[in-house]
């Protein structure tokens, strides 16, 4: 088994389903086994842990536990943690657009949770725009399955911005 960058690292997972916690600790920990994760079901505790830990990365779920507020958290001041929104009911164009503006470093369905570790690799090997262009291949296909080829229309200048600047990205 090749080393990880997770090991090593404090990870801080939310979500209001214990099952998808312990999924998501599981495959961590399958792949680094000496990285520790930290796990809340309600935003109050992990609010709590995000104000008295030091984290090296952040995985949120959007809905239960005010994700997008906890995004904001953990990507504000000078050190933002990169933090990885995790989601299965709102995996929507829309919910991914604000996961981008509020600094999520990436944006994963709860149906890939197989193929979370290198998803979390990148975003702590890449810098932003690397990791995001990295994940983007792998996304951009279910939300043309769901939405269409068009689902970035209603936002296109958003969206050609972003393909710019994770294009230029090195």
């Amino acid at each position: 088994m090749a080393k990880s960058v997770l090991n090593h690292k404090r990870i801080l997972a939310v979500d209001d389903e214990p099952d998808v916690l312990e999924t998501l600790k599981e495959e961590i920990l399958s792949a680094a086994p000496n990285s520790r994760v930290d796990t809340a079901t309600t935003y109050e505790k992990a609010l709590e842990l995000l104000t008295s830990w030091s984290y090296d990365l952040v995985i949120l779920d959007i809905m239960g536990v005010r994700g997008f507020d906890l995004l904001q958290q953990a990507t504000a001041g000078p050190n933002p943690i990169p933090t990885v929104m995790l989601t299965a009911q709102a995996f929507s164009p829309a919910a991914l657009k604000k996961s981008i503006e509020l600094g999520a470093r990436a944006y994963l369905p709860k149906q890939k949770l197989g193929s979370l570790v290198p998803f979390l690799e990148d975003v702590l090997t890449y810098e932003y725009g690397p990791a995001w262009k990295r994940l983007f291949k792998e996304v951009e296909g279910l939300f043309v399955k769901g939405w269409g080829p068009y689902w970035r229309k209603p936002d296109s200048a958003f969206w050609e911005d972003f393909k710019k600047k994770i294009s230029e990205a090195k």
